[in-house]
């Protein structure tokens, strides 16, 4: 192959890559075919692309207006099952008034975690991370589920940092919110969770130590995904978006998240952000 074939060819990706691709005049030769069926198969790319971005539009259009429509009608369902629980005395009508409430609950729940997982995913809520201390995110996320840790009798201890990262406030606290609500859901009553902070080269991890339930290592793959629910908590309230949400989130603003895990040995989720924002 000449010079001037892999020269030819280093063009063709340099342009592939930053969109400015061009077929040259055809001729019988192969580079020439070649880039033909470079064009072929590029056009083809973009077009893929673009159906791809046509259907994350369509599904989230969906998704909003679903929660629109239904979020009127909701709250009179979760209004009037309060009312129903404050009232009703017939102590075999309170267990029908109690599930009509928590289900109706969970519907609400899980509709506001898909307007917000597919607002992220298409990029209609951006994120904006800078350069900030940590602590006031963790004591606002703690806050979150203090009521729940209470009445379980857990422990959640954090001896504080001085450690900064760059990220976004608001959907930082969501993310170490829904790892900390997790912690308490699947923990048992007694036990003890640990917040901390480490910092790497690169990156600030927050980690969340709790002494629940633990997760095989054949599930720590999927449990990440949407509406992935594990066999050990099937019958624990939820609909398997949360974690989701946190790698959505993690990944927004440059980060990721991981967890190390053992059945019947508790969990270490990990929360890696960006130092410096570079």
């Amino acid at each position: 192959m000449g010079r001037g074939t892999m020269t030819r060819l280093e063009e063709m990706l340099d342009q592939a890559i930053n969109g400015t691709f061009e077929e040259r005049d055809y001729n019988e030769t192969r580079l020439s075919r070649l880039e033909t069926r470079w064009k072929r198969y590029l056009t083809a790319s973009q077009m893929s692309k673009k159906r791809v971005r046509e259907e994350q539009e369509r599904v989230r259009r969906l998704i909003s207006d679903i929660s629109h429509q239904t979020r009127t009608p909701l709250a009179n369902i979760l209004l009037y099952s309060q009312l129903l629980r404050e009232k009703e005395k017939d102590p075999e009508l309170m267990p029908i008034v109690n599930k009509i409430s928590d289900q109706s609950e969970k519907l609400d729940f899980l509709i506001r975690f898909l307007l917000k997982s597919s607002r992220l995913e298409s990029g209609l809520l951006v994120l904006h991370p800078k350069v900030q201390p940590i602590e006031p995110v963790l004591r606002a996320a703690m806050e979150q589920i203090s009521d729940a840790a209470l009445k379980k009798r857990i422990i959640v201890s954090f001896e504080g940092t001085d450690k900064e990262a760059c990220f976004d406030r608001k959907w930082t606290e969501e993310a170490i919110g829904n790892l900390l609500d997790n912690a308490v859901k699947y923990s048992p009553a007694g036990s003890r969770i640990e917040i901390g902070v480490t910092g790497y080269e690169m990156f600030t991890a927050v980690f969340v130590k709790d002494e629940g339930i633990g997760i095989g290592e054949e599930e720590q793959a999927q449990i990440f995904g949407r509406f992935y629910r594990g066999r050990e908590v099937s019958q624990e309230p939820g609909v398997g978006i949360g974690l989701y949400l946190v790698r959505e989130i993690a990944e927004k603003q440059g980060g990721y998240v991981k967890v190390r895990s053992e059945k019947g040995r508790g969990s270490v989720f990990y929360f890696y952000m960006a130092r410096n924002g570079e």
